[in-house]
């Protein structure tokens, strides 16, 4: 990734799988640019920065169409072409992921939606004009998802629908912005121990049951999905758009488990 300039949206923390990535990506030579969302965050974020030695930090809310706005004229202003961005970011209220899903608020699935899957759009029609020309690599796209976008999983609820509507989002993008060589995918990562994990319920058992279940018999090392963040914003992941690709140590291959049998 020498020479590349990556948009990272969603670090909020150290555990954060977006921090990973912008990491593996800076370890990889490019240059990255980290956003935060309001002043509760700001000096959270360029201390991460700092740390990363990240380029620059900026505003901004992908809830708000004006500081996506915002964001692409400071970009554009400043003369920077985009290689890669990376949309992290997901949100549903506590509520909705604690009770039966079948009692979700209006409100509540409107805000999953809204956060968890329309800002990719927002933020993929925000930052497109940025991207390299086609015949000088074009861009890279990605975010974020989860197994509970096509299976039940308990406790995942609105977020799972909410994921399922990203995936959707990442192929119909990945249709429309193919003709200017912008590549739009998803990682579907395995369970990790992110801050944001914590507030679904039971977390921990499902950590637990997921290294059982899975083929590798562990769970997921952000640094795996960070890798794959590598491959898809460079030049070996060319080829590659509209897919999900499962880093999740085979999770996502599995029925259910029977007992072991005895001769």
């Amino acid at each position: 990734m020498q020479g590349k300039v990556a948009l990272v949206l969603g670090v909020a923390n150290k555990w954060s799988i977006a921090y990973a990535i912008a990491q593996a990506f800076i370890r990889e030579g490019a240059q990255v640019i980290l956003t935060y969302q309001g002043e509760r965050q700001k000096q959270t974020v360029e201390e991460l920065a700092a740390e990363l030695k990240a380029s620059l930090t900026l505003p901004c809310d992908v809830t708000q169409d004006a500081q996506l706005d915002a964001l692409a004229n400071e970009l554009k202003g400043r003369g920077t072409v985009l290689n890669a961005v990376v949309h992290s970011i997901a949100f549903a209220n506590r509520e909705d992921l604690s009770r039966p899903f079948v009692e979700t608020s209006r409100a509540g699935f409107a805000l999953a939606q809204d956060v968890s899957a329309y800002s990719l759009v927002a933020v993929a029609r925000a930052t497109a004009s940025l991207m390299a020309a086609p015949g000088e690599g074009g861009g890279s796209i990605m975010t974020l998802t989860y197994l509970g976008s096509t299976r039940v999983v308990e406790h995942y609820n609105v977020m799972g629908v909410a994921k399922a509507s990203l995936e959707a989002s990442v192929r119909y993008l990945a249709a429309d912005l193919g003709g200017s060589n912008i590549r739009v995918n998803a990682i579907s990562a395995g369970a990790v121990k992110t801050t944001s994990a914590r507030g679904i319920r039971d977390f921990t058992k499902m950590l637990e049951g997921g290294a059982k279940l899975a083929p590798l018999r562990r769970n997921t090392d952000p640094a795996e999905v960070a890798d794959t963040a590598v491959f898809l914003a460079s030049d070996l992941g060319r080829g590659v758009t509209g897919n999900v690709i499962y880093v999740d140590a085979g999770v996502q291959i599995m029925g259910f488990a029977l007992p072991a049998l005895t001769p």
